[in-house]
């Protein structure tokens, strides 16, 4: 089983070192020392985690179909005639995304907007990243 250290937990949950930690010290994340003192977490604890961290309320009205959420804030919008290309920055991912002008317009999506960019696809690619992050 893989051996997540705390600050790798962090960059995949999209936090900082320090809330792993609390969240550890609360007892809502378990995780173990190394011989060497550091605290790890088992990979399989970090995407249960996760999970939990995604299935929580959003604040939404739950009418939504896609569950793959990623809360950002606008850096660019580039609109023509029919289209807008919206960029979002959502932590350390950056998100392009094609939308009708008007969609644009009547969201009044510029930067510095908060947005959430919800993501459904039925091609989604993985790769898998090594052990050590």
């Amino acid at each position: 089983m893989s051996e997540i250290r705390v600050s790798e937990a962090a960059r995949l949950l999209g936090v900082s070192d320090d809330t792993v930690r609390r969240w550890i010290d609360a007892g809502r994340l378990p995780a173990t020392r190394s011989d060497t003192g550091r605290r790890t977490i088992a990979g399989a604890d970090v995407a249960a985690f996760a999970r939990e961290l995604a299935d929580a309320p959003d604040g939404g009205d739950g009418t939504v179909s896609a569950r793959n959420r990623l809360d950002g804030i606008v850096t660019r919008v580039v609109r023509d005639g029919v289209m807008a290309q919206v960029e979002v920055q959502a932590g350390p991912f950056r998100i392009v995304s094609l939308v009708s002008r008007e969609a644009a317009d009547e969201l009044g999506l510029e930067p510095g907007s908060l947005v959430a960019a919800r993501v459904k696809a039925t091609s989604v690619m993985i790769d898998r990243l090594g052990e050590a992050l």
